[in-house]
């Protein structure tokens, strides 16, 4: 590492430090004049949970603003106005994406500590505290990421916010016995918006994992390959949109709506998957074996499911989100490996034509 890199990387961590400082400040504050005199409990009716959520989510979205604009500027100057849109269009998905992580995470530390905790209340001061608490980790996790966000980096918060959102609707679930036929049972009864808004949000990130897996196969290939690019990101959009739609259409509402949303989800999963992995350079032999492994393992986990009745649907769901999750984070970690980390600005003005743009100052 030289020493430039080390100086850069060391004021990063120091803005890190002061950026965690000021959301706690702020989060407190904001606590302390929302949450109101009153002791009241952590969880259920007027508890601190929601509002602190709350709190914290905004103040995590701001930091990943204020650290975009901060380490990131001028990033899109070099690019043509189709690319510039698309970077863009990330940057809002993921603003959202981290206040609901943020505030996911709180809701969900929240029911266990209310478990471990039982019967403890808080004021306006120590609900500020735990606000200002919950503010500067989402904070500081946001702002982190608005310093150099990979793909790898994506996947792994998509598997985080799908493990926290669902274990969060498993323990607010209105039937006790919803794994007895499968997980869309979580997006009914009164705590149904939990298990639904995961959905929708974890739309909204497999989109944006797509978006950036099209940024890194583009700077591994360039623009000769930009159209199939595009089609690739387009399935991935898809697909997020189906997950998304999941969530938006539950199960005791509009069943057929809701299982036809939660197929086309899976095979356009199965078709970005194979599309992406036969994109990749090479295609490298890891990625190769894991693709044909995971499908493989997919036809075998529905066979007994469904054929020999050894597990529930709930199960086979289980086994195949993990299972598309494990290929995910072997994509994101080849496509780290044979893409050049450098932003790669297109040379054409559209996905079509290939005149150049005119020229523009800054650095991406």
């Amino acid at each position: 590492m030289g020493h430039m890199e080390q100086q850069y990387r060391l004021q990063g961590e120091t803005r890190a430090v002061w950026a965690t400082a000021i959301c706690f400040v702020l989060g407190t504050l904001a606590g302390v004049l929302l949450l109101g005199a009153e002791p009241r409990p952590l969880t259920g009716v007027g508890g601190l949970a929601l509002p602190i959520a709350a709190i914290a989510g905004v103040i995590a979205a701001a930091a990943f603003i204020v650290s975009t604009r901060m380490h990131r500027q001028g990033e899109t100057a070099a690019m043509p106005r189709w690319q510039a849109v698309v970077s863009d269009v990330s940057e809002v998905a993921l603003t959202v994406v981290f206040g609901a992580v943020t505030a996911m995470g709180v809701l969900l530390t929240a029911e266990i500590l209310a478990v471990g905790l039982r019967g403890l209340a808080l004021a306006a001061i120590g609900g500020g505290l735990l606000a200002g608490v919950a503010a500067a980790v989402g904070g500081r996790f946001a702002f982190g990421a608005g310093i150099g966000l990979r793909t790898a980096d994506l996947a792994g918060l998509l598997f985080g916010y799908l493990v926290i959102g669902t274990l969060f609707a498993m323990v607010t679930a209105a039937d006790p016995r919803w794994w007895e036929s499968n997980f869309s049972q979580l997006g009914g009864g009164a705590g149904s918006w939990a298990f639904n808004g995961t959905l929708v949000i974890a739309g909204l990130l497999v989109a944006t994992v797509g978006s950036y897996i099209g940024r890194d196969l583009h700077r591994a290939l360039g623009d000769p390959a930009l159209v199939r690019i595009a089609g690739i990101v387009t399935l991935w959009a898809a697909t997020g949109a189906a997950l998304a739609a999941v969530g938006l259409l539950p199960l005791h509402r509009v069943p057929i709506a809701h299982d036809v949303a939660a197929f086309a989800t899976l095979a356009l999963f199965a078709v970005a998957m194979v599309s992406t992995a036969t994109a990749v350079p090479g295609p490298p032999r890891a990625l190769v074996i894991t693709t044909v492994g995971v499908v493989l393992l997919v036809v075998v986990a529905v066979v007994l499911c469904f054929g020999f009745a050894l597990f529930s649907v709930t199960a086979l769901e289980a086994i195949v989100v993990g299972l598309g999750l494990l290929w995910m984070t072997t994509l994101v970690r080849v496509l780290a490996i044979v893409a050049p980390p450098e932003s790669r600005p297109s040379a054409r003005t559209t996905l079509r034509r290939g005149s150049s743009p005119p020229a523009r100052s800054g650095s991406a």
